[in-house]
C-alpha cells in the first residue's frame, strides 16, 4: 500500500490496562450466565444501552432489551441443549475477545429451516468492550453458513471458496 496508511486500532489504543482484571470477571461471570441459558436478568452483565454489532443474519441491536428479544430469545428458540465453549480468550484492559462454539440441537426454525433435531456447532468470535462493570459493546461474528450446511443448506451454492481448499478449482489469477 503506497501513501497514507488508514489509522489503526482506534477504538481499543487507550484502553485502561488496569481494568483487565475487572473486564475478565465480567466476561466469565457472562458466559456462565449464557450457559445457564438466562434471559430476564442478564443486564447483570450487560449496559442497559449496550450495542451488539454482528454479521450479516444476525443483525445489530442496540440496547438489552433488543439483545434479549431479536438475539436470545430467537436462538434459544432454534437451537436447545446448547453450550457455549470460548476455545480462547484474551484480555487487555477493557477490552475482551474469545472465539469458540456452542454445541446445540437444531430444535426450532433457523433462517428458514424447519427444526430437524441435529446436533450442530455454532462457530463464533465475540469483542467486548467493558466500562463500569458492564458490557457497552459486543461486536461478534456467527458462522451462520457453516451451521447451515450441517443443516443440509449451502448458502454459497457451490461458489464457496472450499473448492479452492480442496483443489478442485484454481483460483483466479489477477491481472497485473
Amino acid at each position: 500500500m503506497k501513501g497514507l496508511r488508514p489509522e489503526q486500532a482506534v477504538l481499543s489504543r487507550d484502553t485502561d490496562m488496569s481494568k483487565t482484571a475487572e473486564t475478565r470477571a465480567v466476561i466469565e461471570g457472562m458466559v456462565d450466565g449464557l450457559n445457564d441459558h438466562r434471559i430476564a436478568d442478564i443486564g447483570e452483565f450487560f449496559s442497559e444501552s449496550f450495542r451488539w454489532i454482528g454479521n450479516q443474519g444476525c443483525g445489530t441491536k442496540t440496547g438489552l432489551r433488543e439483545f434479549q428479544d431479536n438475539w436470545q430469545k430467537p436462538f434459544q428458540a432454534a437451537f436447545s441443549d446448547k453450550v457455549c465453549i470460548d476455545e480462547a480468550r484474551l484480555y487487555m484492559g477493557e477490552w475482551a475477545a474469545a472465539f469458540g462454539r456452542q454445541e446445540a440441537v437444531h430444535s426450532g426454525p433457523f433462517m428458514g429451516i424447519a427444526a430437524t433435531g441435529k446436533r450442530v456447532e455454532i462457530r463464533y468470535m465475540d469483542f467486548w468492550k467493558v466500562v463500569d462493570g458492564k458490557i457497552t459493546d459486543n461486536y461478534v461474528t456467527v458462522d451462520f453458513p457453516h451451521v447451515m450446511a450441517q443443516l443440509g443448506v449451502d448458502v454459497f451454492n457451490g461458489e464457496g471458496w472450499e473448492a479452492y481448499d480442496r483443489g478442485k478449482k484454481s483460483p483466479p489469477i489477477p491481472e497485473s
